[in-house]
């Protein structure tokens, strides 16, 4: 006797998207996060600063020996804490970008930008088509969790955290039309940099940097986009606070493990000191 041919019910797929990025969530909300920049160059010591409870760690690229591996493999080690790791990368090439996303980096800060037209730019590098021009080769990458991710390419765009760094006289000037710019999400302002334009190079507590930080913090708040600020004293830590930055960079790893390992050599002088 033939049996009843059973039909099983059809399962449907469950979406797959990109990773949340939850530093955009929470910054984009208003939220002040902290966070020191990552200039070892080493996994196991941004490893190390993982475990220290910062809302980010920011592996640099720009004044850092870091490159595509190192970055790599700090990455690696950040993601698995609860810090969410940031990329500066030395410049906005856009194949640089493209192998920072494909490794797996949403969250990217873009030094030295100066007008609408280079913003404009940098968002479109990091943004598949038809937002960008951002290479497809999810496929192959980190990034899709190497294509385990099926629903990586059409959600990717959505969790792009991109800041870009403005920190000469003529991005200053240029900074209305840059916020205007869809898809930038933040302006970080660079106290170091824009202190030299300013004529006053090593001084970033000269107060009229000071006041330009601070103005230009107020115009970022006050357009709706996350403000941002590398500032290791204090009392500038405050003022910036209070002129709207919520993404606050407070310490730099190279300067706190040098310092550390000075004031202890200080406080146990050898004969010949």
């Amino acid at each position: 006797m033939a049996q009843p041919v059973v039909s099983m019910p059809k399962c449907e797929e469950t979406p797959m998207p990109a990773p949340k990025n939850m530093l955009r969530r929470r910054l984009q909300a208003g939220e002040d996060l902290f966070g020191i920049w990552l200039g070892m160059a080493d996994p196991y010591a941004a490893e190390i600063a993982a475990t220290a409870g910062f809302d980010w760690l920011l592996i640099d690229g720009e004044h850092a020996p870091n490159d595509l591996r190192t970055t790599l493999a700090q990455l690696a080690v950040v993601e698995r804490s609860a810090s969410a790791p940031v990329v500066r990368l030395p410049d906005g090439d856009p194949a640089r970008i493209k192998q920072m996303l494909d490794i797996g980096a949403q969250s990217l800060l873009i030094p030295m930008v100066e007008s609408a037209a280079q913003a404009a730019a940098l968002v479109a590098a990091t943004r598949y088509p038809p937002e960008g021009f951002r290479g497809v080769g999810a496929s192959l990458a980190r990034a899709s969790r190497f294509a385990a991710i099926p629903d990586y390419l059409t959600t990717a765009n959505a969790e792009i955290l991109l800041m870009v760094q403005v920190e000469s006289r003529k991005g200053l000037t240029a900074l209305p039309e840059i916020l205007a710019v869809p898809g930038v999400d933040g302006v970080f302002i660079g106290p170091s940099d824009l202190a030299a334009a300013m004529g006053q190079l090593g001084n970033t507590a000269a107060p009229g940097v000071r006041a330009a930080v601070t103005g230009a913090l107020r115009q970022t708040r006050a357009a709706g986009k996350i403000a941002g600020v590398l500032a290791t004293s204090p009392d500038f830590i405050a003022q910036c606070r209070e002129a709207g930055a919520n993404f606050l960079g407070i310490g730099i790893d190279v300067h706190l493990f040098a310092e550390a390992l000075r004031g202890l050599s200080a406080r146990y002088p050898g004969p010949s000191a």
